[in-house]
């Protein structure tokens, strides 16, 4: 089977290939038009244990997802068992709506705060501006999020935000993602800080 997903914008090929997959399809190749699509289609195939080959094709690029998918009682992305069962999501660069110079730093400080606690989120969600911070050169927010991540928080980064504000060749640190990731870490967490 062949699903035509180019010009659909994410998290569309990932929903429609899995709606596929959980429907018995065992031979299905998904045409996208983007490398992030390619990645979003290829953890979907790797947490559903198919076999998952990509590349090149008219217009953008293929991934064919074949072999009986074992089931997936969890979603893409799995809960860590080191988070505390809470995410953060991000979603602009700031922290409030006065002072832009402010609310960056406070927003840097409390991602400092996060990751100096022994209370660390199940995952950091970053949408819309708050890309532009994985992406970013400010060393205090890197650091910060690798320090989050090596206490077992997953930090996922919108890839459409990332194509949006031409940052997709410049994220530092974090996992592209997609919305059906990033809306799935939020219903399994058990309270969503936004920030």
């Amino acid at each position: 089977m062949q699903i035509d997903a180019r010009g659909l914008a994410c998290p569309q090929p990932v929903i429609m290939a899995k709606k596929e997959l959980d429907g018995g399809c065992r031979d299905l190749t998904v045409l996208v038009d983007n490398r992030s699509a390619v990645e979003n289609l290829t953890r979907l195939g790797n947490s559903a244990g198919v076999h998952v080959a990509s590349g090149e094709a008219e217009g953008g690029f293929f991934v064919r997802l074949t072999g009986e998918a074992k089931p997936v009682e969890q979603p893409v992305i799995s809960c860590p068992t080191t988070g505390s069962g809470y995410a953060v999501f991000i979603g602009r660069d700031t922290v409030g709506s006065g002072d832009h110079t402010l609310g960056y730093n406070l927003l840097k400080m409390a991602l400092y705060t996060l990751a100096q606690g022994d209370s660390v989120p199940a995952y950091v969600l970053f949408m819309n501006g708050g890309v532009k911070l994985p992406a970013g050169e400010e060393p205090q927010v890197i650091d910060s999020l690798i320090s989050l991540i090596e206490k077992g928080s997953i930090v996922l980064v919108c890839g459409t935000c990332l194509n949006y504000y031409g940052l997709t060749d410049q994220l530092k640190i974090g996992t592209v993602s997609n919305m059906y990731d990033i809306m799935s870490a939020m219903q399994r967490a058990d309270k969503v800080i936004s920030l």
